[in-house]
């Protein structure tokens, strides 16, 4: 076991120093024998923009046995079940495995990384999902950025954007209320003196009507004023 946590230290600082893309561990507690893992999912896939936990157990014979290594983010692939197991030849020992004491837990992790890239459905390990990588590659991959979103994305970061850009509409509802309000207040004080002119001008217009009446009557009175004279200058 002493070996084996020697080891480990020095493959954790190999990864600090020099981690593959998108790949982190570090201890959990004080221990070699226990890390917790993240990997990013792959750009360009139906896992990109995911951030998948692992749990990674080191046995007491490492190198000369493989890390176990599960998944503890829910994950929709061919090579990896419900469970979090991997179906990857790297975990197991030969002759059924490909593993070997050259190998490290970057090299894994880096390998499980390309898993999520390149899966393999000639060696899956969940029979429906890869018959469906397989025969029905869009429901495949609908399925796969469902879970994706569902259980890997960072729901802090999704919910703070989303308040985020609705402060953001707040903040511009207020600054425009004002300007609105003013300019509506506006309309409002330039068209009333206006209507209330045409309303006082409309009662001068009507009450100028009858005004013109007895105008009209006086005027006849004097044109049959001036027919009535010449009649009695010639009874004269």
């Amino acid at each position: 076991m002493q070996a084996a946590a020697t080891r480990m230290a020095k493959e954790l600082r190999m990864l600090q120093s020099d981690p593959p893309p998108g790949v982190w561990a570090a201890p959990v507690g004080d221990s070699f024998s226990q890390l917790e893992a993240q990997v990013q999912g792959p750009k360009d896939t139906v896992y990109e923009g995911g951030l998948f936990k692992l749990a990674v157990d080191i046995p007491a014979r490492y190198p000369f046995e493989p890390p176990k290594v599960k998944f503890v983010t829910p994950i929709y692939h061919p090579n990896i079940d419900a469970e979090g197991r991997i179906c990857l030849d790297i975990l197991n020992m030969p002759p059924k495995g490909a593993w070997k004491p050259s190998l490290n837990v970057s090299t894994v992790l880096a390998s499980i990384g390309l898993l999520l890239a390149e899966p393999n459905p000639e060696d899956g390990l969940v029979t429906d999902v890869t018959a469906e990588y397989k025969h029905q590659r869009q429901v495949f991959d609908a399925k796969a950025r469902q879970w994706t979103q569902r259980h890997a994305m960072q729901q802090s970061a999704g919910s703070g954007g989303g308040m985020a850009a609705g402060a953001g509409q707040q903040q511009e509802q207020q600054e425009q209320g004002p300007a609105a309000a003013g300019s509506g207040g506006k309309e409002t004080s330039q068209s009333g003196p206006a209507g209330g002119k045409q309303q006082q001008e409309a009662p001068a217009e009507a009450a100028g009507a009858p005004e013109a009446a007895p105008a009209d009557e006086q005027q006849l009175q004097q044109q049959q004023q001036q027919a009535k004279r010449p009649r009695l200058a010639l009874r004269k």
